[in-house]
């Protein structure tokens, strides 16, 4: 499998993420108890993973499976932090529209080439670094609303909940991603052994989520076994199976590529989601949105492209050698 068809991929199911947990909602609510989403889609993946494994050491019994604990426990890290950002995901959406959280995961352009820098020693270019803040610029630009407008109460268009949460939200992924891509890359163990231990780790967590919440709820709605499927319907179950079917594409991208091409798939997936929410939702963008997606793309295309291709230097025309030696000569016949 290339990685650019998985990449391509990503950005199909990153686009429709939001819009489907938006569809899943009911009048603005979630009729379902939203923190079982993450943990069903863990054991998805879970469940997935083991299966491939299973296959892959019959096929091959050479399959590498490194077991040792202090190789295990590394894994807890990454689960605790996706996590969070599975849960901040819901909370986030409940804020903003669909666009706009796309829009706002742009970010974590910005926060993956900070921590690339400080923790992976990655250097960044001046031109990308340009880069960098003419995306936060763009994202900044597509959150402003038109003050002439009657309903106009502000600059913004969400409620600052939405964008403190958006942030923690790109930053929750940057640094889930450049651990995760730490951990895949660290040895050669079976890409589905280590999604196995991520997802084990992954579900345990998300499970002691619900546990607690039933115990500070007093247990008023039940076990969380009892309303684990209480609310769900078919968007809600396409919601869980896109959230496991996208980590599994993320794994795969931090196994045989790098967070660059993970973040520039879902980074594609912003103008995707801004396409299908004008005809779901009747969406319509402002001038304001859509300037803020034209820098947003222009960052994107000066980060990633060569510098060749963004500084025309003239090109320089050197004499020939031979030229140069029958000036020589000439000078020293007229002297």
């Amino acid at each position: 499998m290339q990685w650019y068809f998985v990449a391509v991929l990503l950005t199909i199911l990153t686009s429709s993420q939001g819009i489907l947990t938006t569809l899943s909602q009911s009048n603005g609510k979630y009729l379902y108890d939203y923190a079982t989403v993450p943990f069903l889609a863990e054991v998805f993946k879970l469940l997935l993973s083991t299966v491939l494994l299973w296959r892959e050491c019959r096929i091959s019994p050479s399959t590498r499976v490194t077991t040792e604990w202090k190789s295990v426990r590394l894994y807890v890290i990454p689960s605790i932090i996706y996590l969070i950002h599975n849960n901040v995901q819901f909370a986030t959406l409940t804020y903003v529209d669909t666009s706009t959280y796309q829009i706002m995961g742009n970010l974590k352009i910005v926060t993956t080439a900070l921590l690339f820098r400080l923790f992976l020693r990655r250097r960044l270019s001046n031109l990308q670094w340009m880069a960098i803040v003419l995306l936060a610029v763009g994202t900044t630009t597509s959150q402003v609303k038109g003050c002439g407008e009657a309903s106009c109460d502000s600059l913004f268009a969400a409620p600052i909940q939405g964008y403190m949460l958006g942030v923690l939200s790109a930053c929750l992924s940057a640094l889930a991603g450049v651990y995760t891509e730490f951990l895949m890359k660290k040895n050669n163990d079976s890409l589905y052994w280590q999604n196995v231990q991520l997802y084990t780790f992954g579900s345990i967590f998300n499970l002691a989520r619900l546990v607690l919440d039933d115990y500070r709820g007093g247990y008023e709605n039940g076990s969380w076994w009892q309303r684990l499927f209480n609310g769900y319907s078919i968007t809600t179950w396409m919601v869980v199976l896109n959230l496991g079917s996208t980590g599994l594409l993320v794994s795969w991208l931090m196994k045989y590529a790098d967070n660059i091409v993970k973040v520039y798939s879902t980074s594609l997936a912003m103008l995707l989601t801004m396409v299908l929410s004008v005809y779901l939702f009747n969406l319509k963008p402002t001038l304001q949105l859509l300037l803020g997606t034209i820098i947003c793309m222009m960052s994107l295309h000066m980060y990633f492209a060569p510098p060749n291709m963004l500084v025309d230097l003239p090109t320089q025309v050197r004499a020939a050698p031979e030229s140069l030696k029958e000036v020589a000569v000439e000078r020293r016949t007229d002297s």
